[in-house]
């Protein structure tokens, strides 16, 4: 359906047949974190996010799954493994 309080004529998932059916009944102005991010919109109450209507409990958490201009880096490490057990698990323990 499509949204008529906030973003009137874009299509919005927290819209039903009364309205507007998030808790606050109205989308919240984005915080200082979303800065940046491709889903926020301009509004009628101001800069809103396109994706989800409270932008400030998503970064309550974390970093916002929903944000496009954070980087998440995965830190990997190496392992050290007995180079004994290295070469049997290379041969797979096969028998002649």
């Amino acid at each position: 359906m499509q949204c008529q309080t906030v973003l009137p004529g874009s299509e919005c998932t927290f819209w039903g047949k009364r309205g507007c059916t998030f808790t606050e009944g109205s989308c919240q102005v984005v915080v200082e974190n979303c800065e940046g991010c491709e889903r926020v919109v301009a509004g009628s109450i101001g800069q809103v996010c396109s994706a989800y209507p409270a932008p400030d409990r998503k970064w309550l958490g974390g970093i916002c799954n929903f944000a496009t201009h954070v980087k998440v880096e995965i830190k990997s490490e190496e392992t050290k493994m007995n180079p004994l057990k290295a070469s049997k698990k290379a041969s797979g323990g096969k028998k002649k």
